[in-house]
């Protein structure tokens, strides 16, 4: 209970507190690309319940293409792209945690397609609430550019990264505690701010120090 009120609390200020942000944002994307300014997606959260998850636009709508997107993504907008390298997309689900869809920390939710709900990994994970940040999204925070490279996106997701993903939430689960949740969030603050200076083998160092200490 204690998380689920700090995690509001947090939430609620930082709405507030980003307000002119998320004006100049939603600003530049009608300016480079006209509306909507949201973009709406079912996710898998806690419980197994789905819920619209919340993003700034930053691709064009009813563009086709895979569930997953690249660096290099046609569908990607001028603006789409500059939000997504600094994270800036992802602010509106500040409005999902204050309704308690979501934490500030936790597994990243998933696409029902990309859910294996008859997975004991999956049935642990779907037990907390997901987040807007963790440690999986923090060690693949350049998974756009590992994506570009590959001939079938989808596939090589599935395959590859969503598995590592998954096993780096149990990591989390296991030890995870308010220090450690602070912690993920000053890295992802840290990385937004300087995208350039991002090294996935160093965060994994630092979570696996602390673990095995």
């Amino acid at each position: 209970m204690t998380k689920v009120l700090l995690d509001r609390v947090c939430a609620a200020a930082a709405l507030v507190l980003l307000l002119p942000l998320w004006l100049l944002v939603a600003a530049a994307i009608a300016w480079d690309d006209g509306l909507p300014i949201f973009f709406r997606q079912t996710r898998i959260g806690r419980g197994n319940i789905p819920f619209q998850l919340l993003k700034f636009r930053s691709m064009r709508p009813r563009a086709p293409g895979p569930r997953i997107t690249a660096e290099n993504d046609p569908r990607l907008t001028r603006v789409g792209a500059f939000l997504r390298r600094y994270k800036l997309d992802e602010l509106p689900q500040l409005w999902n945690v204050l309704k308690g869809d979501m934490s500030l920390v936790g597994p990243r939710p998933e696409v029902p397609a990309f859910v294996d709900f008859q997975d004991p990994v999956w049935q642990t994970v779907l037990q907390v609430r997901p987040g807007i940040t963790d440690l999986a999204s923090l060690v693949y925070r350049n998974e756009g550019e590992i994506l570009s490279g590959q001939n079938d996106p989808e596939s090589y997701y599935r395959r590859q990264i969503l598995p590592a993903k998954l096993a780096l939430n149990i990591q989390y689960l296991r030890s995870r505690s308010l220090w450690s949740d602070w912690k993920i969030i000053l890295i992802t603050m840290r990385y937004s701010f300087f995208p350039s200076g991002f090294r996935s083998t160093h965060v994994s160092r630092m979570f696996l120090k602390q673990e095995n200490s």
